[in-house]
């Protein structure tokens, strides 16, 4: 059964950053991954088409497939993964979030459905307005 992860964007003001830094993942390891200290007992729901939304601004805004979770112990001798993501970012629709540490995991029928294609998406718009329009299902 497929599930997906939700986990926080720490420092990210905007979906911007987190493309910016993952363009530095990818142009430094050849890949773009996540590194977490836990590592999740559902791997094989989550590779059966699993995602993980990340919350921005206290709103899941975006989500990448995870294509592969990678177990490794770093070199201070502590167990930590790799969750390997597709390269793509994909907007979803907003869904508030309230702060949390680490990842959950997320049913695909509480997760936010992705955004329209042909919806332009001001990163610069006021979040009164978006929730808004949100809600009127235009965004």
């Amino acid at each position: 059964m497929t599930i997906h992860l939700v986990k926080l964007c720490v420092g990210a003001d905007d979906i911007s950053d987190l493309v910016l830094w993952q363009t530095h993942l990818q142009k430094t390891h050849k890949r773009v991954f996540h590194t977490t200290r836990m590592v999740p007992k559902r791997q094989a729901d989550l590779l059966e088409g699993g995602s993980i939304y990340w919350v921005i601004k206290r709103q899941i805004r975006v989500r990448q497939r995870i294509i592969d979770i990678e177990e490794f112990v770093d070199g201070q001798g502590i167990r930590r993964c790799h969750l390997h993501l597709d390269p793509e970012h994909v907007h979803t629709r907003l869904q508030a979030r309230r702060p949390f540490q680490g990842w959950r995991y997320l049913t695909p029928q509480d997760a936010p459905v992705d955004a329209p294609n042909n919806v332009d998406i001001d990163e610069d718009m006021p979040e009164g307005m978006r929730e808004e329009l949100t809600e009127l299902g235009l965004l």
